[in-house]
C-alpha cells in the first residue's frame, strides 16, 4: 500500500495573496502529498480534456466596450430561493481532506466567511454532513448523490442530505466508473480515510479503497427515471450534471430535470472530450432558458466566469482552486480564492462596459478561432 495511508494533508490556515490561481496549483504541489495531489490536480488519459478546459476559453474573445456608463459592477444574482452576491459557487469535490486536514468543514467556513454563495457537498465527502454543517452555518447548500444500488438506501441519503439543509440535489451522471486516471493508478491510490455519506453501502468505510472499488459499488446503470426518483422523494429541485449535449439536456428536461449542469467532470472522465466551454452555447440554445443553467470545469479566471455567463451559463461552480487555497491556507484560503474572483469579475465587467450580470448574459463573445 502506498504511504498515504497515514496521510499528512497540510494544516496551516492562513490568508492568501493571489495574483492568478493557475499559481495556486503549483504551490500546493509543494505542500500536499504526492497520491492527494495527483488526485486532485490530475485527469484521465492524455490529460487532453483537462487542458482543453483551460485552453478553450481562449477561442472566445471580449470586446472591450468604452464610454458605456459603467462603475462599481454589480455581481448579485438569483438561483431558484437563494439571492447570491456572486454567480460563482464551490463545485462538489469528493474528498476534501486530501487538501487539508479540516476537510470539507474548511471549504465550508472559507465559503460561509466569504458569505453570499452557496455550497455543492458530495457524497464522497470525507466529512459528515454534522461536520460540514459546522463549518457552513447558515449558509446554503445543494448535495451532489453518487447512488447506491439499493433504492432504500438512496432514500436514507436523501433523507438525511433535506434534513441538512440541502435545497437541491445535483445527480451525477457522468461518473459510472472511473476514467483512466493513469496518476492514480501509478500512485497505487486509495482514499486515506472514510466516506462517512457513502460508507453504509460500501464494503467498508472508503478508507484504504481505490475510486474504482468505490464507483463499482456505486450504481452504475444511471437512467433518466432516476431523475424522477429523486424528485419524487426529496421534494427538492433536481440537476442534472454532466451533460455535454444538447441531446441529453433536452431528454433530462423531458425527465424533469429543474437544472442542467455543463461538465465534463474537470476532465477526469473520459479524455478526448471537447472542453465544457465548448458545448456550453449549443446547450444553453437548446435549453433555451427553460431552466438554470450551472457550469464547470475549467475556471481560474474572472475572464472564464465572464466568457460562461456570457454563453450561456446562470452559475458557475469553481472546483480545483478552491481546493488549492483550501491546501495552502485552509478555510481563509478557500475565502481568498472566492475573493480572488469576484475582484477579478468586477475587473473584466467595468472593462467589458456591463454593469450587472444580466448585461454580462446579453454580452456577445467574438470568435477567435
Amino acid at each position: 500500500m502506498m504511504a498515504e495511508l497515514s496521510y499528512n494533508a497540510p494544516k496551516e490556515v492562513k490568508d492568501l495573496e493571489i495574483f492568478n490561481t493557475i499559481e495556486l496549483e503549483d504551490f500546493a504541489r509543494l505542500v500536499m502529498p504526492k497520491g492527494g495531489f495527483d488526485y486532485l490536480a490530475g485527469g484521465s488519459g492524455d490529460e487532453f480534456t483537462l487542458r482543453r478546459n483551460v485552453e478553450a476559453f481562449n477561442f472566445k474573445g471580449i470586446l472591450p466596450r468604452v464610454a458605456a456608463n459603467v462603475e462599481f459592477p454589480d455581481t448579485q444574482t438569483k438561483i431558484f430561493e437563494h439571492e447570491l452576491k456572486v454567480p460563482f459557487i464551490m463545485a462538489p469535490i469528493a474528498a476534501h481532506g486530501l487538501a487539508h486536514q479540516s476537510k470539507e468543514a474548511g471549504t465550508a467556513r472559507g465559503i460561509h466567511e466569504f458569505g453570499g454563495s452557496l455550497m455543492s457537498i458530495s457524497a464522497y465527502s470525507g466529512a459528515s454532513f454534522q461536520e460540514i454543517s459546522a463549518g457552513l452555518k447558515d449558509t446554503p447548500r445543494w448535495f451532489q448523490i453518487y447512488m447506491s444500488k439499493d433504492d432504500e438506501l438512496n432514500k436514507h441519503i436523501l433523507d438525511e442530505a433535506k434534513a441538512d439543509g440541502a435545497s437541491a440535489i445535483i445527480l451525477t451522471a457522468d461518473a459510472t466508473i472511473s476514467g483512466n486516471r493513469d496518476r492514480d493508478d501509478k500512485n497505487h491510490f486509495v482514499y486515506p480515510f472514510g466516506m462517512p455519506i457513502v460508507s453504509r453501502y460500501l464494503t467498508g468505510s472508503g478508507k484504504n479503497m481505490s475510486l474504482n472499488n468505490i464507483y463499482a459499488q456505486s450504481k452504475q446503470k444511471i437512467s433518466l427515471e432516476d431523475i424522477g426518483f429523486i424528485k419524487e422523494h426529496s421534494e427538492l429541485p433536481v440537476f442534472l450534471k454532466g451533460v455535454q449535449t444538447p441531446e441529453d439536456a433536452l431528454a433530462g428536461l423531458g425527465a424533469g430535470a429543474d437544472g442542467i449542469w455543463v461538465s465534463n467532470h474537470g476532465g477526469r472522465q473520459l479524455d478526448g472530450a471537447p472542453a465544457s466551454f465548448e458545448v456550453l452555447e449549443e446547450i444553453a440554445l437548446a435549453v433555451a432558458g427553460r431552466v438554470p443553467i450551472v457550469f464547470d470545469s475549467g475556471i481560474r479566471r474572472g475572464e472564464h466566469i465572464f466568457k460562461a455567463l456570457a454563453s450561456g451559463a446562470d452559475i458557475v461552480a469553481i472546483g480545483r482552486p478552491a481546493l488549492f487555497g483550501l491546501a495552502l491556507g485552509g478555510w481563509k484560503g478557500v475565502r481568498s480564492v472566492f475573493e480572488y474572483f469576484e475582484k477579478d469579475l468586477k475587473r473584466v465587467m467595468q472593462l467589458a462596459g456591463t454593469q450587472t450580470i444580466e448585461d454580462i448574459k446579453h454580452t456577445r463573445l467574438k470568435d477567435l478561432k
